[in-house]
């Protein structure tokens, strides 16, 4: 498996898709799912959910990429549930270790950012001022990390 999404994560944001879609997208070679479809089933993730701007939708995608490779599906198993449910906070740790938070409205402090649903436009002063592509490279990264990990430890 490789373990360098972080530059497609960085290409897809650049490339105008919002911070899920870049970071889900990336991971379509390890979830298997069509980039279209990724990219579809992720678009309601971005500035926190629909510019809600609760959790980071870059943390969201991995959170989702988790779910696709580990999750218990329809298995109800107590322990499983609780296994996977680690996994989630420990990668949302992760995050927070390295942002102070996995919260869009947050991450964005000090910001002139609205959370009504017209999306910003992508201009050079976007990408200069807003932050987002680095945490986008950031939730890439982490999960590399934790593919790695857990790769290693099979």
């Amino acid at each position: 498996m490789k373990y360098d999404h972080a530059e497609k994560a960085y290409e897809l944001f650049a490339g105008g898709m919002n911070c899920a879609q870049s970071v889900f997208g990336a991971f379509s070679d390890v979830t298997g799912m069509d980039t279209e479809l990724a990219l579809k089933l992720s678009s309601s993730f971005g500035g926190g959910m629909g510019r809600m701007r609760e959790v980071c939708g870059a943390c969201s995608a991995m959170f989702m990429i988790a779910g696709i490779l580990y999750g218990p599906g329809s298995d109800m198993d107590h322990e499983k549930k609780a296994e996977h449910y680690r996994r989630i906070q420990d990668l949302a740790g992760r995050f927070r270790e390295q942002h102070g938070t996995i919260i869009c409205r947050e991450l964005l402090k000090g910001l002139n950012v609205t959370s009504t649903p017209e999306p910003e436009r992508r201009t050079e002063r976007y990408y200069k001022v807003r932050p987002c592509i680095r945490f986008v490279e950031s939730a890439a990264r982490i999960l590399d990390e934790y593919l790695k990990e857990t790769e290693e430890k099979l």
